[in-house]
């Protein structure tokens, strides 16, 4: 398959340009009034000050209200990097303190092996609720006895009967190592360390497995992934992952304060599901799938600060947080128990299921025993529907229709979606209206802004809505109307209006979007209203670029979207 059908397939919509006014708004601060110190440093240490062991960096994630998981990676010599399977067992120390001078800290070791990769994961327990933390690790054996790793910023979980005022939970998807540089994470990690960023919820594509070339930005490669072809090995995906923790930004927001993460396709292979991928039709060009899925699945455990062990489904990754009285998040695996793709003559098949049997009741289970004001769901990929018709009259316009249509009936366009799933998002919707949920959605994969109402199944009123952000750095409409056109020009947006209006008129539960940017956002939660933050990169083929609040939309219980 080419390069250039694949990109198409993937990225259903990026072939549209939407030009959005950026306005400056505030946001406040996060949900307790704790921080006096700051650890990690307002700028990275440049990579030619790295020295053995520590190269990647420090990381925590998901927190609860009396423990939060530790990560780091040893490289116990220049041999052993990631993927090498070289490298001596290497005994290290981990400290926590809420104080970064460590004068009472909780202690204990951990070793980092070869068969782990040499990363290691610590499940500090003990910890008190809504706390900062900070941590570190020391090597104890070896030739690097002594070494001390940066110094991370954690912060455990609210008890489950604390009432919050705010929660403001950073959203983020889709970085492409190669198509752009990583601004957005140095923003998010700034705003962590200054109180306006609680946790980060990562909604899937840490990394993609693409080889250099095939998935680049609109002036080619930024920056060559490594290893630089595809990866399909254990090895190969140990390797990916070491490179993208090498990037300062990365590093930086990690370090900031946990992160919550869920996968979606390209941790493994594009457009994958329960039983395959792209390219893994009986075993053909790739390899075995589940080989595959195998390698995946265990290097991005060992990379990212996930609480293995606490996880209801293997090869699952779903599991819920609470913030007091406030919020339950609940993370949903959208890919390793859906049934393939299909064409639109099946999307409302009641046998589909996007979440199998296990997931849907766990996730059923977990909305019938909330408590809390506000049922969010970390979501990957987009639950509103998106419909589409033909434009008349515009030959841009229909040349990018035309790629969205590839994947459509001309009713609902994106079988990739919960739109391919339609009955079984039914049933989803339903659970929540019946309880009388006040839902929000959290999501990614589709590298643009959103911000969309839940309606009612049964036709009165909303039950929530979708804040969408956009991708780190993975290409969007620019990029991708740039390779189509040649050279695109985003100050010419009659094409971009065009589409924009039509998609409003088909969809009047889509209240903003934005194709072109590149950034993140944070939804910040309220009792009763949630803001709608989305922070945009200036040029995410600058390594300097600036990040800056672009638009905000507020959402209120009772009464939808409202004038922020």
């Amino acid at each position: 398959m080419s390069s250039k059908s694949r990109v198409n397939r993937r990225v259903f919509l990026q072939t549209i340009a939407v030009s959005a006014a950026a306005v400056a708004v505030g946001t406040g601060g996060a949900f307790a009034a704790r921080r006096g110190t700051v650890s990690t440093p307002d700028i990275p240490v440049p990579a030619d000050q790295w020295n053995l062991p520590f190269l990647h960096g420090v990381a925590s994630g998901d927190p609860l209200p009396d423990r939060v998981v530790l990560w780091t990676r040893v490289t116990p010599s220049r041999e052993a990097l990631p993927g090498s399977g070289l490298g001596d067992d290497t005994e290290l120390e981990w400290q926590i303190d809420t104080s970064d001078t460590f004068d009472n800290p909780k202690t204990g070791t951990v070793t980092a092996n070869v068969e782990n990769d040499h990363t290691v994961h610590v499940d500090a327990d003990g910890l008190e609720p809504a706390t900062e933390y900070f941590y570190r690790f020391i090597v104890k054996s070896g030739e690097h006895a002594g070494a001390e790793s940066l110094t991370g910023r954690t912060l455990t979980a609210p008890a489950e009967d604390a009432e919050l005022d705010q929660l403001n939970l950073a959203i983020a998807s889709c970085a492409n190592w190669e198509s752009g540089f990583f601004a957005a994470y140095g923003d998010m990690a700034q705003r962590a360390r200054t109180g306006e960023i609680d946790h980060v919820v990562f909604l899937g594509d840490y990394i993609y497995e693409y080889p250099t070339g095939e998935y680049a930005g609109k002036s080619g490669v930024a920056r060559m992934h490594h290893p630089e072809w595809e990866i399909t090995t254990l090895e190969d995906y140990r390797q990916r992952h070491g490179r993208y923790r090498t990037d300062l930004n990365l590093q930086a927001a990690h370090a900031a304060c946990p992160w919550i993460v869920v996968w979606d396709d390209h941790e493994s292979a594009n457009n994958s599901w329960r039983d395959g991928a792209e390219n893994h039709t009986d075993g053909r060009v790739e390899g075995e799938w589940k080989e595959r899925q195998a390698a995946a699945t265990q290097a991005y455990y060992e990379w990212l600060p996930v609480r293995r062990e606490a996880l209801p489904g293997d090869p699952g990754i779903y599991r819920s947080f609470t913030f007091g009285t406030l919020a339950q998040l609940t993370m949903m695996d959208l890919r390793s128990f859906r049934d393939e793709e299909t064409t639109g003559a099946n999307f409302a098949n009641d046998d589909r299921t996007m979440l199998g049997t296990d997931q849907f009741n766990w996730v059923a289970k977990q909305l019938q025993e909330s408590n809390a004001r506000w049922d969010v769901l970390g979501n990957s990929v987009m639950v509103s529907p998106m419909r589409f018709v033909t434009i008349q009259d515009d030959e841009k316009a229909n040349i990018a229709s035309g790629y969205i249509k590839e994947r459509a009936t001309g009713i609902a366009v994106n079988s990739d979606q919960w739109d391919g799933y339609a009955a079984e998002r039914d049933r989803l919707l339903t659970m929540l209206d019946e309880q009388e949920s006040n839902a929000l959605f959290l999501t990614g994969d589709i590298h643009s802004e959103w911000a969309n109402s839940i309606a009612s199944p049964s036709g009165f009123g909303e039950i929530g809505c979708e804040m969408v952000t956009t991708s780190i750095s993975a290409p969007n409409v620019d990029e991708i109307l740039t390779d189509v056109f040649g050279t695109y020009h985003p100050e010419d947006n009659s094409t971009s209006l065009l589409v924009e209006k039509t998609i409003r008129d088909y969809n009047p539960w889509v209240n903003h979007i934005d194709f072109d940017a590149h950034g993140y956002g944070i939804a910040s939660i309220h009792h009763d209203f949630v803001d709608m933050l989305y922070y945009r990169v200036s040029d995410v083929e600058d390594p300097d670029a600036a990040v800056s609040l672009g638009t905000k939309r507020q959402w209120r219980i009772g009464e939808g979207f409202v004038e922020a």
